[in-house]
């Protein structure tokens, strides 16, 4: 449903029923979403996700595996032709991915954004330049969210019927043990390493926060201060209205049709 959600803001968006739209959602249950091109039957273990009463979804956007589960969840939603938002892909999400930033920094965390690997490297990234895991968290990406060098967010883009769309997950809390139950990998050493570097290169809201000064944050505290960054980094104010009519009608269709199909999750 989140999934056909986001697509059915592309649809009313490009059809002008809608305005730019930011969304904040969660998870139940807690899901594991793929990128658009990743190969789920080889990567992914359904027995596993089937243990742990976890969904599975596979996104319309590109990226690797993320555990959606104890997090907020944003999608951002305007036409091409929004005012000031560059026409390259990689500049726009330098953009919209500046709400985040704000919203990093009012929960009292001295996030910054990447500007490619190398600004980002450290000992152990060389080896994820190579060869990238099947897990979103592994290193960040040029325009990524980081705090003392560890990705904290992870968002993917994509442009359709003249919208651009972007959406990320932003962990509170840390779920890197389960993500990693959920993945195949060749060899266990395979897995235990590929763990290791997602648990150097990233990190979530409240693991960053008790280090720095012991406090932590509710998932309504995050989503809050995400609001407030995103009307700081647009310039204007978010006003709250539930889903339209037409959206949780075209979420529904989308959901029988295409993201609750195995045809669609289980596509590639």
């Amino acid at each position: 449903m989140n999934m056909a959600i986001d697509e059915a803001m592309i649809i009313a968006g490009h059809e002008g029923r809608i305005p730019p739209t930011v969304r904040f959602y969660n998870w139940l249950p807690g899901t594991l979403s793929v990128g658009y091109f990743q190969k789920a039957e080889k990567e992914v273990d359904f027995d596993a996700i089937e243990r742990h009463g976890l969904g599975f979804v596979r996104r319309p956007t590109g990226g690797r595996a993320v555990l959606h589960d104890r997090e907020v969840t944003y999608t951002l939603t305007l036409p091409e032709t929004y005012p000031g938002l560059p026409a390259y892909v990689q500049e726009g999400y330098r953009m919209l991915s500046e709400g985040l930033l704000y919203g990093f920094r009012r929960l009292g965390l001295d996030a910054e954004m990447t500007g490619g690997y190398e600004q980002a490297a450290g000992d152990g990234l060389h080896a994820a330049r190579q060869i990238r895991s099947a897990a979103c968290f592994d290193s960040p990406a040029r325009y990524e969210l980081t705090v003392e060098g560890r990705k904290i967010a992870g968002s993917a883009q994509m442009r359709s019927r003249g919208i651009v769309l972007q959406h990320g997950s932003i962990p509170v809390d840390p779920q890197t043990e389960l993500l990693f139950e959920l993945l195949r990998f060749p060899e266990s050493r395979s897995k235990e390493r590929w763990k290791r570097i997602v648990e150097e290169k990233a990190v979530a809201i409240n693991e960053a926060l008790r280090a720095k000064n012991g406090r932590e944050v509710t998932l309504p505290e995050a989503e809050e201060a995400f609001r407030l960054g995103f009307e700081e980094a647009l310039g204007v104010p978010l006003v709250a209205e539930p889903l339209s009519e037409y959206e949780e009608e075209l979420a529904a269709e989308l959901v029988r049709t295409k993201y609750g199909t195995d045809a669609w999750n289980r596509s590639r």
